[in-house]
């Protein structure tokens, strides 16, 4: 027996009323409507709260974590509302038999809503493989969200072509024909999308930027760390914890820094200089020097310098009465050499990397001292200080050296001269 047995009982006994064909068809039409409708609230209640809501508890309680992400994003409850679904498609044509068009308009309905439902079940499903995806290392820093987006974007295409199909019932590939014909359109509504399509993909392939990395883009006021990347912008978190977002595709077509080489080493480039007077350079003589010899950074320094410096000009017979005849040592050498051992002795300095102190094109500011290096840090705040703490001794250690350093006089300055 099927369920159309059961409608042509129920309209035999209501036969009884003694009413009209149409009538009849239409009371139990009706009484049938009412049992469907509490049929479908009876089974949705037995599929969510019981069978789905069990599930749900032997998934809570199991130690697997991927299981945990089909109820995130609600894959069971999805695959619940469209059991249902397919009760009612079923009783559907039955029910309204007598009433043709009226069954029709339902099915049709009936069917579009069953797609939109298996759409949100697969959607939940590929969200689901990408949330397993990023707990993964190798996927941890990929723009999963870029391809998750692609998928929505397919069954978006997917979904419309059959909902158009089962609307004008037509075949769907007449649907995806019409769209050949105006793919131009389509390239103009969806550039942004195509073009961070390709962005996502070329990013990806190249490895240029990943989330979790540093990226600094001037121009777009971005310096911080990406927290995103989807298909049509990546998001970054700047260090002042405002949120910049940048369209994708603009990392093909500008230029953008990538902190995450210096990451990756674990040493941050330091490049500051001190402005040195040039008018305090000069000459030492010997006692001086001895006086800088009790410095144990420059002990091994000066024993090798005077050895040079002699043997130079005795070999050339240098008439060392002239201080500027021949080789001599002067305190801005001495002190770039201290500068050098004491980076080189430094605790939170890299002497693996690249480590000097040079001296740049001399300005109207003075003789400056660059200082080029790595800290063993690359935290800003911890770099930050260790800058700071290296910088705090020269500025207090170069008073020894008889050098100054270079700095506008001060108001103070002004009047203190003029009372001379």
């Amino acid at each position: 027996m099927n369920a159309s047995h059961f409608y042509n009982y129920s309209f035999d006994k209501l036969q009884a009323l003694n009413l009209s064909a149409d009538s009849l068809h239409f009371i139990n039409t009706a009484i049938w409507v009412l049992i469907l409708i509490i049929a479908y609230l009876l089974i949705n209640w037995l599929t969510n709260k019981l069978i789905i809501a069990q599930i749900h508890r032997i998934i809570l309680n199991s130690k697997n974590q991927i299981d945990d992400f089909l109820i995130r994003n609600k894959t069971l409850n999805y695959v619940g509302t469209y059991v249902p679904l397919i009760i009612l498609k079923v009783f559907i044509p039955i029910i309204f038999k007598p009433f043709p068009k009226t069954a029709e308009v339902l099915t049709t309905i009936m069917n579009i809503l069953m797609l939109l439902a298996f759409l949100r079940i697969v959607h939940s499903v590929f969200k689901t493989i990408k949330d397993v995806l990023s707990l993964r290392p190798a996927f941890k820093d990929k723009p999963l969200n870029s391809y998750l987006q692609v998928v929505d974007i397919i069954l978006f295409f997917i979904g419309g072509s059959f909902i158009f199909s089962i609307i004008t019932g037509t075949d769907p590939k007449s649907f995806f024909i019409s769209l050949g014909t105006a793919s131009a359109i389509l390239m103009l509504v969806f550039k942004d999308t195509i073009l961070g399509l390709v962005a996502s993909v070329q990013v990806s392939s190249n490895d240029s930027i990943r989330v979790g990395d540093w990226i600094e883009m001037t121009k777009h006021g971005a310096d911080g760390d990406v927290i995103e990347i989807n298909l049509n912008n990546i998001k970054v978190q700047n260090f002042d914890k405002t949120i910049t977002t940048i369209p994708t595709h603009l990392l093909l077509s500008e230029a953008f820094r990538n902190w995450r080489g210096m990451q990756d080493t674990g040493g941050r480039r330091s490049k500051k200089f001190i402005n040195i007077k040039i008018s305090s350079i000069r000459f030492l003589n010997e006692d001086e020097i001895n006086e800088l010899y009790k410095i144990e950074l420059l002990k091994g320094f000066i024993e090798q310098r005077r050895e040079e410096i002699a043997t130079y000009n005795a070999s050339r017979n240098i008439n060392t009465q002239m201080p500027v005849n021949g080789r001599r040592m002067t305190n801005v050498g001495l002190f770039r050499a201290y500068v050098t051992q004491y980076l080189r002795n430094h605790p939170m300095i890299r002497t693996d990397m690249s480590l000097m102190v040079r001296q740049l094109q001399p300005t109207e500011t003075g003789l400056p001292l660059e200082l080029y290096m790595f800290t063993d840090s690359i935290v800003w705040a911890e770099y930050e200080g260790i800058v700071s703490d290296i910088f705090d001794h020269l500025f207090a250690a170069i008073k020894y050296f008889d050098l100054e350093v270079f700095e506008s006089p001060a108001s103070d300055d002004i009047r203190q001269f003029t009372k001379k």
